[in-house]
């Protein structure tokens, strides 16, 4: 399952980073998102959605969102 699939509110944790392109894994990084990590979505929005990690929120789109496994 990927983070566009999931219920608002809930804590869930990150599995893998599902993307060929390093870059974007280098970015989720950066945000502190990767394998073993708590994320939870805030919201859904048109386009992607809200996210919370380590105490930050991030809009992220549904490209991002799905590459995320969790």
């Amino acid at each position: 399952m990927n983070l566009s699939e999931v219920k608002v509110g809930e804590e869930y944790i990150v599995k893998d980073i599902e993307a060929e392109d390093e870059e974007l894994k280098s970015f989720l990084f950066s945000l502190g998102c990767y394998s073993g990590e708590p994320i939870t979505v805030i919201s859904h929005i048109k386009g992607g959605c809200v996210v919370s990690i380590k105490d930050a929120r991030y809009n992220i789109d549904t490209d991002l969102a799905k590459a995320i496994s969790i």
